[in-house]
């Protein structure tokens, strides 16, 4: 596994924020219309509005995050929503742990 990706994404404040956001999405936003917090993930627009930038700031961390494996995205009509890929950041967290 190439830790890279993901070491890069954890290096901002800003995307280890939304990881510690989305572990416990249902203490941290609020109710969907779409989309269940823990099952499906949060809508993006909620994570931009949390975060408290446009859509296209939170979209790039997002982005980041998800080629790092960290986040998995699920499209529900227009919106994409977001969890974290706990198996993956359990790998990772292995993988540093033997690495340091």
């Amino acid at each position: 596994m190439n830790l890279e990706p993901a070491l890069a994404a954890l290096s901002s404040t800003r995307r280890l924020q939304i990881l510690a956001w989305l572990k416990n999405p249902r203490r941290h936003f609020p109710p969907q219309v779409y989309g269940d917090l823990v099952k499906d993930g949060v809508c993006g627009v909620f994570i931009a509005r949390k975060m408290r930038v446009s859509q296209p700031t939170a979209s790039e961390h997002l982005k980041i995050l998800h080629l790092a494996g960290l986040v998995r995205a699920k499209r529900i009509k227009q919106w994409t929503f977001y969890k974290r890929d706990e198996a993956r950041i359990t790998r990772i967290k292995k993988i540093i742990s033997q690495t340091i």
